[in-house]
Formats: C-alpha cells, sequence, structure tokens
C-alpha cells in the first residue's frame, strides 16, 4: 500500500509542489549607467528576458537545479553567471564591460549564427578594426590584402587561386556589407572605396565555396564586413593622414612634374539619443597615382586618332568624398523591435589603366588606348527593421537601393539600379541538442543601361536573383557542432535565359581537448555570369572586347578538414589553425584574348582583336591553409599582437583538350593551345606559394612598432597571346610596342613586400604615426602588363574623443 502511495505522490502531485525560483537583476556598463536591451538567456534552454529602461530584468518559474545565465548586448562583451542547485530567488546585477582586444583576433563571435570562431565548421580568418587603422586604410582592400590565403590583384579578390585575372569583373568572392552584397549589379565588381574604414568593427573571411548564406557570388569564399553601431559612450575619431610616392627605384621610369601626394581626411561620429543610434562618417581623399598618362608616338597618333590618350598629369589624378551614416531606433513601447535606414554616398574621380607604356622606361606609364578616366558617382539607402523575441525568435527584414552612375571617357559609359531585399528567420527550435535554424529568402533585381551592352542587340538589360535558404546548426554534449543547410537559386535575364540551381553544404566541428577543436566541411557553389561578361561590345584603340551571349553559369564544390589548437606558452596565447582542402570548378569563366572578327586592316584590329568571356572546362585547386594568430605579453607595459599565415595551391586543369572556342583564323582554344606553359598542368595566373604577416609591439599603451610583410611565388602559367600579340605590335611599324616579355623573363622568382609603421599615443585622445608602404621600394609585378605601387610614406593624425 506504501508504494502504491508514494508512486501515486510521485506521478501527479510533485508537478504541482516542484519548486521552481525567479532570477531578478540589472544590467549596467562598468561606471553603473543602466543598459537597455540587453538579452537575459540561460544556456541550453528557451528561457529569456530583455533588460528595461532601467536595466533591470527578471525571469520567473525557472526548474530548481544548475543553471546558466548568460547576458550580451551590442558593442559589449557577453557576461555568463553560474546558479549552482537553486531553489530560492536569486538577485544578481550584470557589469558589462565594452569589447577589447584580448586574445582578440581570434577570441571572437562570428557567422549568422553569432558563435565562437574555433565553433565554425569552415575555415575564417577574422581581421579587428586595429589593424585597418594602424595600416592607414584608405580603401577596404588594402587591409583585406593582408589576410592569409586571399589576395587582391589589381582590385580583384583571390581566395585559394579560386580565380584567375579579368579585370575585376565577375568575382567570385562574395563582399557583403551588414548582410548586404556590395558587388556592382551589372558587372559583378567590388566597390572597395565605398566601404566605410572609417567604421568598421570586425571583417570575417570565409574561405571555400560559401553560396548557402552569402549568395551566387561566393564561389570560392566570401567576405563580410561588420559596422559598428555607438556604444554607450559618444565616440568623435578624425583622421588626417598626407603623404607621397617615392620615385622609382630606376630614374629612368619616372614620369611626373607635380608633386605625386597622398591626401586625405576621415571622420567619423557616434552616439546614442535617448533610443536612437546615430552614426555619421566620410572620407575626402585625393591621390596623385604613380602611372602616368600615355604617350603616344606620331605615326599611331595618325593611324589611330584616339583622343582617350591625351591625358594630362592632372587627369590622372584621383579625387574621393563619401559620406554615410546609419540610423537605429530601438522601440520603447515593442520589446526587442528597431528599426532605421542606412545610407551611404560616394562620388569619386579616379584613372584606369590596364596596360603599361613599355617594360622598360615606361612601367609607370599607361598605354595608348589601354587607360580610361571614369567620374563615378554611387549611393545606396538600406532601410531595415529587426523583431528580436525572447522565445518565438527573431526576425530580420534588410532592403537597398543601390545606384551606380559611371561616366567614363572613350563611350564607356554605364548605369545601373539594383534593388535588394532579405527576410530572414532565426530560432532555437527545441532544447534537444541545441538546434539552431537560420532560414531566408532573397531577392535581387538590376536594371542596366549602357552601349557597351548592346551585345545583347539593346543598351538595356536587366537581370532577377531569387532564392531561398535554411541552414540547421546543433551542438551535441558541448564537444560535437554540426551544421547543414541549403539554397535554391533562380535567375531570369531580360525575360528569355533562365537558371536554377539547388546547393547544399554541412559541417562539423568536434572539440578533441580544451583548445583543440577539429573540423570538416563540404560547400557548394554557383554562379551566374554578369550582364557585363555576357554582353559587354566595345573597341578602343588597339583592341576590343567582345560578347558572348551563351556564356553558361559556373559552379564549385569544395571540401576541407582542419584542425585549430589554441597554444598557451607562458605569456603567449593564440590559435594555429592548419587546414588541407579540395575545390573543383564546373564550366570555369576565363578572359581569353582572340581574333573573333576578320581583321582586314591595322586600323579594324579594335573591332576584330580583343578579349572574350569564355567557358574553359574544368578545373581543381588542392592545397593546404596555415594561419597562427594571437598575443604574447612581453612585460607589464608590453605586449606583441600578430597574424601570421602561409597558403600553398595546387591548381590544374581537368580538361586540358577541351576545346572551348574557334576564332576567325580558325584557331582552337584549348588549354594546351593558349597556355604560354602548359607542362604541368598548371592554370593561368596563380600564386602555389603565399605568405602573409602582420605584426605589432606596444609599450606602456604610448609606443608602437609594427610590419607587414607579404610573399608571391613566381607566376608559373599566363596566356600564351601575350607573346604573341607582343610580337605583332613590335613586327607593324603602325602599332604601337607592347612588350612584356623580357620583363616576365628576367624576374621569374617570388616577391617580398615589407611594410612598416611606428605611431605615438600623445593622450587618450591623440596619436601621430608614420606608415610606410613597400618600404625598400621594390619595382614588382603580379598580373602581366601592370606595375604595382612603388613606396609611399604617410604621415597619419588621429583625435579620439569619448563622451560621457
Amino acid at each position: 500500500m506504501k508504494f502504491f502511495l508514494s508512486t501515486f505522490f510521485s506521478l501527479f502531485l510533485t508537478p504541482f509542489f516542484a519548486q521552481t525560483f525567479s532570477v531578478t537583476g540589472y544590467v549596467y556598463q562598468e561606471n553603473q549607467v543602466a543598459i537597455k536591451g540587453a538579452r537575459i538567456t540561460v544556456v541550453g534552454q528557451r528561457i529569456g528576458a530583455f533588460s528595461q529602461a532601467d536595466g533591470s530584468y527578471k525571469i520567473d518559474q525557472l526548474p530548481a537545479g544548475t543553471k546558466v545565465l548568460r547576458c550580451v548586448f551590442d558593442g559589449m562583451q557577453a557576461d555568463t553567471f553560474e546558479i549552482v542547485g537553486q531553489s530560492s530567488d536569486v538577485v544578481h546585477h550584470f557589469y558589462l564591460k565594452e569589447r577589447t582586444q584580448s586574445v582578440e583576433q581570434v577570441k571572437v563571435m562570428v557567422g549568422k549564427f553569432d558563435k565562437p570562431i574555433e565553433e565554425q565548421t569552415v575555415t575564417m580568418v577574422v581581421l579587428k578594426p586595429e589593424l585597418i587603422e594602424n595600416k592607414n586604410t584608405r580603401s577596404i582592400e588594402t587591409a583585406l590584402d593582408q589576410t592569409p590565403g586571399l589576395n587582391i590583384l589589381d582590385g580583384e579578390p583571390q581566395i585559394r587561386g579560386g580565380s584567375g585575372f579579368t579585370f575585376g569583373v565577375g568575382s567570385k568572392v562574395a563582399v557583403i556589407v551588414d548582410d548586404m552584397p556590395m558587388l556592382s549589379g551589372d558587372a559583378g565588381r567590388p566597390e572597395w572605396g565605398f566601404i566605410p574604414v572609417e567604421n568598421i568593427s570586425q571583417v570575417e573571411v570565409t574561405k571555400g565555396a560559401a553560396s548557402v548564406l552569402s549568395g551566387s557570388s561566393a564561389l570560392s569564399g566570401s567576405i563580410h564586413i561588420r559596422t559598428a553601431y555607438p556604444k554607450a559612450k559618444p565616440l568623435t575619431k578624425v583622421q588626417v593622414y598626407s603623404g607621397f610616392y617615392s620615385q622609382p627605384s630606376d630614374s629612368r621610369m619616372s614620369w611626373n612634374q607635380q608633386y605625386s601626394g597622398i591626401h586625405g581626411v576621415n571622420f567619423l561620429h557616434t552616439r546614442r539619443i535617448g533610443n536612437l543610434d546615430v552614426v555619421m562618417g566620410g572620407n575626402l581623399n585625393q591621390d596623385h597615382g604613380y602611372i602616368g598618362p600615355p604617350k603616344t608616338d606620331s605615326i599611331v597618333a595618325t593611324v589611330f586618332p584616339d583622343t582617350i590618350s591625351n591625358f594630362t598629369e592632372k587627369d590622372m589624378v584621383s579625387k574621393r568624398a563619401r559620406i554615410n551614416f546609419n540610423l537605429r531606433y530601438r522601440s520603447a513601447k515593442i520589446k526587442g523591435l528597431s528599426y532605421g535606414v542606412n545610407g551611404n554616398f560616394m562620388k569619386m574621380h579616379t584613372a584606369m589603366p590596364l596596360a603599361w607604356l613599355n617594360d622598360s622606361s615606361g612601367l609607370y606609364r599607361a598605354y595608348p588606348g589601354a587607360v580610361f578616366l571614369q567620374n563615378q558617382f554611387i549611393f545606396n539607402v538600406d532601410p531595415f527593421l529587426h523583431y528580436l523575441t525572447e522565445n518565438k525568435g527573431k526576425h530580420y527584414l534588410r532592403s537597398r537601393l543601390l545606384k551606380v552612375d559611371n561616366d567614363m571617357s572613350a563611350h564607356q559609359s554605364n548605369k545601373a539600379m539594383t534593388f535588394y531585399g532579405d527576410y530572414m528567420y532565426q530560432k532555437k527550435l527545441t532544447d534537444w541538442k541545441q538546434i539552431e535554424m537560420v532560414s531566408g529568402v532573397t531577392g535581387t533585381y538590376t536594371k542596366s543601361e549602357a552601349s557597351i551592352y548592346a551585345g545583347s542587340g539593346s543598351p538595356n538589360n536587366d537581370i532577377l536573383n531569387l532564392s531561398i535558404y535554411t541552414q540547421l546548426e546543433s551542438k551535441w554534449n558541448e564537444r560535437l557542432n554540426l551544421s547543414a543547410g541549403g539554397r535554391f537559386e533562380y535567375f531570369q535575364l531580360n525575360d528569355s535565359i533562365t537558371a536554377t540551381k539547388p546547393i547544399f553544404r554541412a559541417g562539423s566541428t568536434y572539440q578533441i581537448h580544451k583548445g583543440t577543436y577539429l573540423r570538416a566541411s563540404y560547400g557548394q557553389g554557383f554562379r551566374f555570369p554578369t550582364i557585363t561578361e555576357r554582353y559587354i561590345k566595345t573597341g578602343v584603340g588597339n583592341f576590343g572586347v567582345f560578347p558572348n551571349p551563351n556564356l553558361k553559369p559556373e559552379s564549385s564544390w569544395n571540401a576541407e578538414i582542419g584542425v585549430k589548437q589554441g597554444i598557451k606558452i607562458g605569456n603567449l596565447l593564440g590559435y594555429l589553425d592548419v587546414a588541407g582542402f579540395w575545390q573543383e570548378y564546373q564550366n570555369t569563366i576565363e578572359y581569353m584574348f582572340g581574333i573573333w572578327h576578320e581583321l582586314t586592316s591595322v586600323q579594324s584590329m579594335g573591332s576584330s582583336a580583343g578579349f572574350m568571356f569564355l567557358n574553359t572546362g574544368n578545373s581543381r585547386v588542392t592545397g593546404l591553409d596555415v594561419s597562427y594568430a594571437g598575443k604574447a605579453q612581453t612585460s607589464k607595459k608590453s605586449e606583441i599582437t600578430f597574424l601570421l599565415g602561409y597558403n600553398y595551391i595546387v591548381p590544374k586543369t581537368l580538361s586540358p583538350n577541351f576545346v572551348y572556342a574557334t576564332d576567325s583564323l580558325n584557331r582552337i582554344f584549348t588549354y594546351q593551345s593558349t597556355s604560354m606553359d602548359p607542362s604541368k598542368g598548371i592554370l593561368k595566373y596563380r600564386f602555389l606559394h603565399n605568405i602573409k604577416l602582420d605584426a605589432e609591439h606596444s609599450w606602456n599603451k604610448k609606443y608602437a612598432f609594427g610590419v607587414s610583410a607579404k610573399y608571391f611565388s613566381k607566376m608559373v602559367n599566363m596566356d600564351a597571346i601575350i607573346k604573341d600579340f607582343e610580337q605583332i605590335t613590335v613586327d607593324n611599324e603602325l602599332l604601337q610596342d607592347l612588350k612584356y616579355m623580357d620583363y616576365f623573363n628576367a624576374h621569374r622568382f617570388g616577391n617580398w613586400i615589407f611594410d612598416a609603421r611606428l605611431s605615438f599615443n600623445f593622450s587618450e585622445q591623440h596619436k601621430l604615426a608614420v606608415i610606410g608602404s613597400n618600404i625598400f621600394n621594390r619595382t614588382y609585378s603580379l598580373r602581366p602588363l601592370k606595375i604595382e605601387a612603388p613606396r609611399t610614406i604617410m604621415l597619419q593624425y588621429t583625435y579620439r574623443l569619448e563622451g560621457k
């Protein structure tokens, strides 16, 4: 009888008398200022609360037992609190600190799931704003080029050798700012100068196919740039810089008559006004440039009376003015609701040289007909709405209007308007195994107007991209992380050409030991050709660019296995990351030179000979990716931070005899016939070995000295037509010689490039720095017919004022 009574009470009455407790308290900053809108959650459970206007919070009806509470708020370091075996009410106050850099280069939260970098199932490198500021970054690609495994080649991002050289058109790397794409809608070209470098909180570089969450352009990886919202204290920051280009190491190459100066100013102001977050920033920049105007000989000037070559030194000077704002209102009536609008406006004049004058004294001058002047006006306006609930998930609605107007010389002008919208929903689905979901739908519509895109039959073209995506992540036993996702893409070009493609990814991370994480992943990518790649049709000077309406989409898949190892030796703390990867591409798109129409005279070269985008077959890139990042405390008042990386790739063709084109001279185009060195099957325009290093030693928070180094191994293979075209210009007296091969043969070795910087903080408000790039003034080239910048020396003054 006692047994039945005890069972009855245990099964039916215990739930009514089970002990529960509540947790109450306040969320403060260190200076006792209340924080509204901080999120307090019970780790592993769908229970939580948001702090109120006075900072107070309350979580009711917690079952008795051990619990871990976590408090997070934008711009602040998360804090946790453990309640052990509790059954009575608890009072606990959270004191949040502003985020600072500690292990910092690697101890960060990343990705759409906002998880620690060591739990990511893909290889990822994170750049913090200190590196961007310390290198006097005037355009974000100069800082990105310091990332291991990522090269910015003449404005074109390349990750792990995933692409060759296409003058920046049709990027195979997605560039995303605050979850919004930053590639031009018609050409798929990154607009680097448009990105607000003065207000970057973090840059995340994902390596390998990342199309599921990053969109169709992420064929070989993605670059996510996150800007910062105001912290508790108002911030005003102004940077003024001035410097110059050194003369080339060979005095015969000097060309400028004016001072080759670089001058500019960055400014930023952020503050909270009640529930309104306000960010204002901008940049003014003038750059004399290091490439001079073309020199046209008298014979060529008579045969090709091309006015685009009659540029002056003043015409080649680049000027840029940009202003941006972010406004976000955090609703006082609806908990978790915020909405606002971001905007960015830029006007710029720049020169776009495509080839040097010659390979001796003319390295730093442009070739006639191979340089354009561009006046660009570009702006975006981005309304958004976010609704974060305690138990019913998070809703993100983002939209964008992007307008690009390029007024260019030689009738190369083009305009494009892009409309973008994305709805994303994020939710923890169940307590069991902590499954989290991200799902969404995205739409992009671009309308282009340009006579150079008349290869479609009309200067007016439009392209539509619709997609749906989802990804699930789950954590098992606090050690194993699993993720899987998919995306379905739909494209429509000019109401006539359509394409659909499902793509998938999966990955896992397992914590073998404290500080040791093993990961494996598989992902697919898909990229639809841009309007430019299909329909560009133009001729300038000695060569043209020709349309290919039958260009096919390219796709890829990437598999990798890696390990991230935390290393602590005395005061040295960091992460070593090693990954082996295998990536294959189908229908690879490359930029090829040929005689596409009958060549009847020298004067008709611009309408007969030139470049065309072609599907060149299948390829594979395998390799090893190693990086080491962290910091070392050398004394109580000094420390060293560092980021070191090495990337080795084996990029090979899988279809060396595939015939992908025949030109007007009946020449067969295959990898074998178009390569300068096809003996090893190495793809064109790749560096097999690549090393990146950045390190900075600071003392007493006043003095700092930093160095950067980059190594590019020799380029093994490139287009054979470069040699043939040089011979054509040499043999024909009506063509101005375009030489490259002597330089190429004399520089068949790798290049080491070194930068250095020295700074002094007079106080918390004032900082002075001297920054040198290419400090040994090395003359070097990373792609055919284009010389890189000589040494630059910059003086930078920073004024920083934090309010109360």
